[in-house]
């Protein structure tokens, strides 16, 4: 790989004498360790919750309303976290930022587990989730930071962590709460975000900080480009932010969807597994695939393709075949947001540009998402069916291979050739 000064994937570590730089196997495993880490505490804490609402709904004596509202409370966290941290990573380094927020994380999941109450489970979340809205733009931009040469990955087996984790967590935190309690079974997840903020302690000590690094000269090059003025960047942030709007909307109602298209009760929650178990196979699919060399803009077609067959198939084709169509949809989310952490950093020069670009798409994205469910819902109780918002999200999925056609052009944030 070109290392010239106006390579796009020349890490800022480049300007340093070589003679004070870890050695790239060293660097390689240790930021690998520490996103694997990260990932684990990415998700667990907000479907654990979900697993375990009607358990801590009867605990705290709260109603429906506000469970409502500890649903919500996550993507407005993601969203305010995603737009204020590019500037705070940029001002106080990647890895000071993240440490402080893997602490604030940590923090929130013991304070809504030891304040019983449901001031103290509001704030323990608000702050998780403002958190986790950081860790979901910095990460991109350590990653490129750090081990340009492996972005997609990293890149993968982040996205890859954070399904499988909470999968786990999701299938087991109910059972956990039968004998430990639900504070207990909340709360114990906690020593992930310890272990998480011990590897990247040792990170920013051994490797130093980010921020102190020299930009190369691509940087400064393109150094006038404003993400919040850029189309490309708009477009990236409407493709992520469709892809959430239907993840989000089919985590809270595919087992109602199908139950109104025939299908029992049992069964309808077996699809609700078969739309999360696919995100394994998609991510691992997917990363193999980039790494092999395959044209990228063909894959981010494909994944928009497939949510546009599974909603289909889902709206107007036979629920003989629920597991296709819910598979299908759970294979094109996952891999379209492992491609939208992929592009922050293989669209963008530096890391602090893949910084801010996470941070605009995010923001965007997870504002758009949580319009999703809310107005599914809205829809379903105005006109009685699922029919409206089915036609409603089946549009809004082709128009997104429109845009993933756009988004996955070989061309930089500046527009030049990738």
């Amino acid at each position: 790989m070109s290392t010239s000064p106006h390579s796009p994937l020349r890490s800022n570590a480049d300007t340093r004498p070589s003679s004070s730089l870890p050695s790239s196997k060293f660097t390689f495993w240790i930021v690998l360790c520490a996103i694997v880490l990260l990932a684990t505490n990415m998700r667990a804490p907000i479907v654990a919750l979900g697993s375990i609402a009607p358990v801590v709904q009867e605990a705290l004596n709260i109603s429906e309303a506000e469970i409502g509202w500890l649903g919500a409370v996550p993507m407005l966290g993601f969203a305010v976290g995603s737009f204020i941290s590019p500037t705070i990573g940029k001002r106080f380094g990647l890895e000071n930022t993240l440490i402080a927020m893997i602490a604030l994380l940590t923090f929130g999941m013991v304070v809504r587990s030891v304040i019983p109450t449901w001031t103290g489970f509001l704030s323990g979340t608000i702050m998780l989730t403002l958190a986790i809205g950081f860790a979901n733009t910095l990460a991109a931009p350590v990653i490129k930071q750090r081990t340009p040469k492996h972005i997609p990955l990293i890149t993968g087996l982040f996205s890859l962590t954070m399904t499988v984790i909470a999968g786990i967590v999701a299938g087991i935190v109910l059972p956990l709460s039968e004998y430990i309690g639900w504070q207990w079974a909340l709360g114990g997840w906690s020593f992930l975000g310890i272990l998480a903020l011990i590897i990247w302690m040792f990170l920013r000590l051994r490797l130093g900080s980010s921020n102190k690094l020299a930009a190369p000269l691509a940087a400064q090059s393109s150094s006038d480009v404003v993400i919040w003025r850029n189309a490309f960047a708009w477009q990236i942030a409407v493709f992520m932010g469709l892809q959430s709007l239907l993840y989000y909307t089919v985590a809270s109602f595919l087992p109602s969807i199908w139950v109104s298209k025939g299908l029992t009760a049992i069964k309808a929650g077996q699809m609700g597994s078969v739309f999360q178990f696919m995100a394994p196979v998609a991510i691992i699919s997917l990363t193999w695939l980039v790494n092999r060399g395959r044209p990228i803009q063909a894959l981010t077609v494909l994944a928009a393709v497939l949510n546009v067959v599974g909603v289909l198939g889902m709206s107007y084709l036979s629920a003989d075949l629920a597991w296709l169509w819910s598979g299908m949809m759970g294979a094109g989310c996952s891999a379209i947001f492992t491609l939208s952490m992929m592009l922050f950093s293989l669209r963008t020069y530096t890391p602090n540009q893949a910084s801010e670009l996470s941070g605009m798409a995010q923001t965007v994205g997870y504002l758009i998402a949580f319009f999703g469910p809310l107005g599914a819902g809205w829809l379903h109780e105005t006109s009685g069916d699922w029919s409206l918002p089915l036609l409603l999200i089946s549009a809004l999925m082709i128009i997104n291979v429109v845009v993933a056609w756009l988004i996955s052009r070989p061309m930089m944030i500046d527009g030049r050739a990738a």
